[in-house]
């Protein structure tokens, strides 16, 4: 797995699954621990020492149930709320002609999408960066940065605050990368 690969993992799965849940527990032992940030492609460093610094799983957990769940969640992690243009079914569409295998669960969920380019990009497809490119420029380059901002005006704690910044300055990375491996392979 590669740096884009693992990027993608490590945010769409912090957006997708609450930070309680045993897939996502040790990631978060290791940003408690302030080790995440040892094998960490971007110089992000001070924003994981921050995410790091007296990180509780309870409390943050809680701001995940406040933020992403039940009946009234106070931000909406679907692209159609940001978004009119991008519909589920479309993003289905473009994922599973692409042989992704998904669940019911929503497929144009911020971190669905993340864990989505993550997957295009361990496929080594003839057509990845393409097939990357059109997910971010279709899909999430749209309506990210008002998703993070309401995630940053809603979250009680550090930790959501600072994952949606360093979400913000990473979701531009992976896209400048992308275009640099489509240049390089032009």
């Amino acid at each position: 797995m590669n740096e884009f690969s693992i990027v993608c993992r490590i945010l769409g799965s912090l957006f997708q699954r609450n930070p309680d849940d045993a897939l996502v527990k040790p990631l978060i032992d290791m940003i408690a621990q302030d080790k995440l940030k040892d094998s960490w492609p971007l110089e992000q460093d001070e924003l994981w020492a921050r995410m790091a610094k007296g990180l509780d799983i309870k409390t943050v957990s809680a701001d995940y149930q406040a933020l992403f769940a039940g009946e009234t969640p106070a931000v909406s992690l679907l692209a159609n709320d940001y978004d009119a243009e991008i519909t589920e079914a479309e993003v289905r569409e473009f994922l599973t002609v692409r042989g992704m295998v998904l669940t019911d669960a929503p497929a144009d969920a911020f971190g669905a999408l993340l864990l989505a380019a993550s997957w295009l990009e361990d496929q080594a497809a003839e057509d990845e960066i393409a097939a990357q490119e059109e997910l971010f420029d279709s899909y999430i380059l749209s309506w990210y940065g008002a998703f993070l901002g309401k995630v940053e005006a809603h979250a009680t704690t550090v930790f959501y605050r600072t994952l949606a910044q360093i979400t913000r300055d990473a979701v531009i990375a992976l896209r400048d990368e992308l275009d640099s491996e489509l240049s390089e392979n032009s």
